[in-house]
């Protein structure tokens, strides 16, 4: 049959294919180990994410406290990940994600002894977080920069949104289990339980092959690589001002350094963990999946800066939904909102990352775009938590919320190029 044309038993597989997510990358051995990989990881690294701000609410009882969290965390992502980035583009990537993930692995054995230990040094968990995020941040760049080395070009979206789609799942189960697990095994045990997900995970990627940089052999990253990386972003205008809608909507409007505060205090959790803390945490991702296990339609819109606009101003919307909510049921309702609302603005992010990045740069621009969608929730972890507990609960997610629609609509009328920016259309080459 001729490239191109379909058989008449063909047009249900077209309409499927048009909204559910395509899963042909996965027939790739060495993306399928990745993926894989990244399932473990993913839910692994739920439990700490849950386990840390509850330990810092557990021994001091502040929402303020639980932003520094963010604030510890900020610091070794800017570093890390912007010279992972530069590493990544240096040296070969499967080793840089080895490294990564047998430091991190480490780091959480010595945050499970302490908690263990009920040592409760709010300052101990803070430095043990800088060093788990320091290995994090180090190999992130580069496991998301093997993508487009393990599958053809024609195969990257996919592969993105599979990824994507794995991270939201993760997402969901991880902090329901870490809910569900807490109050039979305790909080220590989330640490060591991450720890042996971040090995299973370390055995997928042993499988994949070399990725030495295509530029020539392996040598040492430095600051030049790292200023190289912003000089090239600087000549991407419209993925720059993509960077600066998704910091509006993640540190303006991102509540969950609030999430331990409110779960017990509005929602009625029993102050040793429960469930409602696990939904809170969970809510937004599941939203984010709904819609990636259909994000077919998401490849037939052109207009990808409205793409993104649209989709802050409606995560706006649901988290002041969520500031306002007095049940945890439309609290969940309201943030799952918002997860899909995230999910649309991250394809078209992601989709002009993508189209922007040559694999010699590849790594900084994912060490960059990591600072981004990383750091912006770790600078709203700090001013959340601080402004809950100058106003309350309340009032710092909902005025968040409102925060994030007023700067998106500001930043859409001052980058009027980012609103009227469509997908480049390549036209087909010729026959041979």
């Amino acid at each position: 049959m001729p490239s191109g044309r379909r058989s008449p038993s063909e047009p249900k597989s077209s309409l499927l294919s048009k909204i559910v997510i395509d899963t042909r990358p996965l027939r790739i051995g060495g993306f399928r180990r990745l993926w894989m990989s990244n399932i473990v990881f993913t839910v692994g690294s739920q439990f700490t994410i849950v386990a840390v701000p509850k330990q810092v609410y557990d021994i001091t009882g502040s929402s303020a406290y639980v932003g520094l969290t963010g604030a510890a965390a900020l610091l070794p992502l800017l570093v890390f990940g912007l010279w992972g980035g530069a590493i990544a583009d240096t040296v070969d990537r499967r080793k840089m994600i080895i490294f990564s993930n047998a430091g991190s692995a480490l780091s959480l054995l010595i945050m499970w002894l302490q908690a263990w230990l009920a040592i409760n040094n709010v300052w101990l968990v803070l430095g043990l977080l800088v060093l788990v995020q320091s290995f994090a941040s180090l190999g992130s760049p580069a496991r998301n920069a093997v993508v487009p080395r393990l599958v053809s070009d024609e195969l990257v979206p996919s592969a993105v949104a599979l990824n994507t789609t794995v991270f939201h799942f993760g997402a969901i189960f991880g902090p329901l289990l870490a809910g569900l697990l807490i109050p039979f095994i305790g909080l220590s045990t989330l640490y060591i339980l991450d720890s042996f997900a971040l090995s299973l995970a370390l055995l997928a990627v042993l499988s994949l092959p070399a990725m030495p940089p295509l530029t020539g052999p392996s040598r040492r990253a430095g600051l030049r690589d790292i200023l190289d990386g912003f000089r090239y972003l600087r000549t991407q205008k419209i993925l720059m001002a993509s960077y600066v809608l998704d910091l509006i909507a993640m540190i303006a409007g991102m509540p969950m350094a609030l999430f331990p505060e409110m779960a017990e205090r509005t929602f009625g959790d029993p102050p040793g963990g429960g469930i409602g803390l696990g939904w809170l945490y969970a809510a937004i991702p599941l939203g984010s999946l709904v819609v990636g296990v259909t994000s077919g339609w998401l490849s037939r819109v052109s207009r990808h800066g409205v793409g993104v606009v649209v989709g802050v101003c409606a995560w706006g919307l649901a988290i002041v939904g969520f500031g306002l909510s007095d049940s945890l049921v439309a609290a969940v309702i309201f943030l799952a909102i918002g997860g899909a609302a995230d999910f649309v603005s991250m394809v078209y992010r992601n989709s002009m990352l993508q189209s922007a990045a040559t694999d010699e740069m590849r790594g900084r621009l994912q060490g960059i775009f990591t600072v981004v969608v990383a750091g912006g929730p770790r600078l709203s972890h700090l001013l959340h938590g601080w402004a809950a507990a100058g106003f309350g609960t309340a009032v710092a997610a909902s005025g968040g919320g409102v925060l994030t629609i007023v700067l998106a609509i500001v930043a859409a009328i001052l980058i009027p190029s980012f609103w009227r920016y469509r997908v480049p259309r390549r036209e087909p080459e010729p026959a041979a």
